[in-house]
């Protein structure tokens, strides 16, 4: 335990003696009265005597009241606090929003969005990121825990997306031939997690991609799908993947839905249709079963205030002389 602003205590023992002085130079003062005549019969009557005992004894009480809510009252202000430290939890958590942002996928885009924003209000001290691609992907923002940040540059997203917003947040997605190249897109996505070696947990924080794209190639990629599937296995990154129509799932393994849904749940993460009231929940449960437990941070100082115990003796102070002095009244 240890007082913030110890300065209080020798300032206020100093107003100490200065208060009692011109207390003394008042009393001095006021001290001169006019004689009455046979005031001692008066003060000599047993009656008075008790009064006089009783408004003195009264008197101390009032005073002994004062002083302690005083006291309490300078040491509250001293801010007692006490110092600790402790190792918070991290949650050591890293997820890349990737989104597909072509042609086909025009009329979802903007509730694509949408359901990014219920994720990452979800999610709480994990790191979140937003990649968007087309022909080429852009990094709209890297892995940051600034949710602020990311529910502005998400709303900016939606605005695009539906029209009311500048087309100018896709700028960078139509740089390279064909149109939504899945397989590109999602090895650009991965790229946003750091190295093993680079990153400051030393690799420990558990990674996952959530997906959205209904898989209509339209192109030749550089990495196919399946090329990127097994980079994902291979980084231990799990890929939640997102098909606004759930177009195409069947029995055939050559479809379109059916190449993402064998993707996505090969990586360890899984597939849900955009509009399935499960999808949300589902892949929050799954993100953050990829870590049973929090991680200790590292060792920080912190001050807590404890001046509850000097407050609550200068409320019962307080309580005391409003009562005691209520009391005098006749």
């Amino acid at each position: 335990m240890e007082l913030m602003f110890w300065w209080i205590l020798p300032a206020a023992a100093a107003a100490v003696p200065v208060a009692w002085f011109f207390g003394q130079r008042r009393r001095a003062g006021g001290a001169r009265r006019r004689p009455v005549a046979h005031s001692d019969r008066l003060t000599g009557l047993p009656e008075y005597q008790t009064a006089l005992r009783q408004h003195r004894n009264r008197l101390r009480f009032l005073a002994a009241a004062g002083t302690v809510l005083m006291v309490a009252a300078v040491v509250a202000a001293a801010r007692p606090a006490e110092r600790s430290t402790v190792r918070p939890e991290q949650h050591q958590r890293d997820i890349i929003l990737c989104l597909d942002a072509s042609g086909s996928m025009n009329s979802a885009d903007a509730a694509v969005v949408e359901v990014f924003g219920r994720l990452a209000q979800q999610f709480n001290g994990e790191r979140i990121g937003l990649t968007v691609f087309d022909s080429s992907a852009v990094q709209v923002f890297p892995l940051t825990d600034d949710y602020g940040y990311v529910r502005e540059q998400l709303q900016q997203a939606q605005s695009a997306f539906d029209g009311t917003g500048s087309a100018g947040f896709l700028d960078g997605t139509w740089n390279g031939e064909g149109s939504s190249l899945i397989g590109d897109g999602l090895a650009s996505c991965l790229q946003g997690f750091p190295a093993a070696q680079d990153a400051d947990d030393g690799g420990r924080r558990s990674r996952s991609v959530i997906l959205a794209t209904d898989n209509f190639l339209s192109g030749a990629p550089l990495v196919t799908l399946a090329d990127a599937g097994a980079l994902a296995k291979d980084r231990d990154v799990r890929i939640y993947a997102l098909n606004p129509g759930d177009y195409d799932v069947g029995p055939g393994p050559g479809q379109p839905g059916g190449r993402l849904r064998s993707v996505a749940e090969g990586s360890g993460g899984g597939y849900y249709a955009l509009d399935s009231p499960d999808a949300v929940p589902a892949i929050v449960a799954g993100v953050e079963a990829t870590q049973a437990a929090a991680i200790q941070g590292a060792p920080r100082a912190v001050v807590s205030d404890r001046a509850e115990i000097p407050l609550a003796v200068a409320l019962l102070a307080g309580l005391v002389l409003a009562g005691a002095s209520g009391g005098t009244k006749r």
